[in-house]
């Protein structure tokens, strides 16, 4: 069914042959997983063939055969010579010399220029090698199909939502006064590999964001060496991982006795995310949810500058963001069941910041958390 959607939307836009260079979209479409994206590969999809070809260096072959579903024929490879070539070789000829066998000389051919892993020097490759191709820019083409999940891809995303309780958990037992940033942050990433009891995580796609003292002030810190005080702010972004899905989630942890204030300031901001979440249902767009969520900080004094949520599933890095919806104003995308979102309700202010955030799936008639931590501020 992905396959068909993805031809079937090759085939609205006019492109007979696809480019796919996104690692999460060669896992889609192919089940490919394996840490070889840092060298050209590549998924061919067209319109003319059933399957789709994955095409990568030649050590990688033996990772395709055993996590995907294509045939021999469908696996393709180029020699390592042609890896950081030092006298001109490109992967990008082995690759145009697919579309060729394709019958693509004078195809559409859709590329991501969007893409983290489309270059400038992949594109112009393929211009010189295929001269008589049209090439249309096809981002985004998959990552938009991808948004809405299936049954059994939310079941994988509340696995990855499990996983992220268990660190924020075990970041809250490991932070103490003299223990070192770098000791929680160590004690993190150990949880996001061993995962829970019933089921092990993976690595993530970012790193694990930690934040103490001032620097819980800025959205991507990690960590030091430095020793956490007696009373200090920590702010935690982890990132559960199941099967390449990712499930983000953000808590703040105060050591010692928070002030009034800022006790009001984190109840206003888990106020306005809960009623953002309330507000999530199928039919209403991702605009009327962020407006919900922006009245109710407003009415406090508070506005968030940065989108509310972005949508997440399968990833690879440099991100888990799907890069197609956000909860902000003005996109009116049309929220479905089975779409995927974190709602990083999270304030960054000059003076101060709460970070509290819900990931959750769209459901038939509202929203479903695919996490249990309480929506809360943790103090210890």
């Amino acid at each position: 069914m992905r396959l068909a959607a993805v031809k079937e939307e090759m085939a609205s836009r006019g492109i007979d042959i696809l480019l796919l260079s996104e690692p999460p979209n060669h896992n889609y479409l192919t089940g490919y997983d394996g840490y070889s994206f840092y060298t050209p590969q590549m998924v061919i999809v067209s319109l003319k063939r059933e399957e789709p070809i994955w095409i990568a260096r030649a050590v990688e072959r033996p990772q395709a055969v055993m996590s995907t579903y294509l045939s021999d024929d469908s696996i393709r490879t180029y020699p390592d010579d042609y890896v950081n070539s030092l006298v001109g070789l490109s992967a990008y000829d082995v690759m145009a010399d697919v579309v060729k066998e394709l019958g693509g000389e004078k195809a559409t051919i859709g590329v991501e220029l969007g893409g983290y892993y489309y270059s400038a020097q992949a594109h112009a490759d393929f211009l010189k090698a295929l001269p008589q191709a049209k090439f249309v820019n096809a981002d985004l083409l998959v990552n938009w199909i991808r948004l809405v999940k299936s049954p059994a891809e939310v079941a994988v995303m509340r696995q990855s939502g499990r996983i992220a309780d268990a660190m924020i958990n075990r970041g809250f037992e490991t932070a103490a006064p003299g223990v070192r940033e770098c000791e929680v942050a160590a004690a993190l990433c150990h949880q996001q590999i061993l995962g829970t009891p019933e089921y092990s995580g993976a690595y993530d796609c970012a790193v694990v964001m930690f934040g103490a003292g001032e620097r819980a002030l800025a959205p991507h810190p990690t960590w030091t060496d430095d020793v956490l005080p007696d009373s200090t702010m920590i702010y935690l972004e982890v990132h559960g991982v199941r099967h390449r899905y990712q499930v983000n989630l953000a808590r703040t942890i105060v050591l010692g006795k928070p002030t009034p204030e800022y006790l009001k300031f984190a109840d206003i901001a888990v106020e306005a995310l809960n009623v953002g979440l309330d507000a999530v249902r199928p039919g209403r767009t991702c605009s009327e949810v962020h407006a919900a969520y922006a009245q109710s900080l407003g009415r406090h004094g508070y506005e968030k500058i940065s989108r509310l949520g972005y949508p997440q599933g399968v990833g690879y890095p440099p991100a888990s963001a799907e890069r197609t919806a956000s909860l902000r104003k003005g996109d009116n995308t049309v929220l479905k069941p089975g779409m995927c979102f974190h709602m990083m309700a999270a304030l960054w202010l000059e003076d101060k910041s709460c970070c509290i955030t819900q990931p959750f799936v769209v459901t038939e008639t509202g929203h479903e958390p695919l996490t249990s931590t309480p929506r809360e501020l943790l103090v210890k």
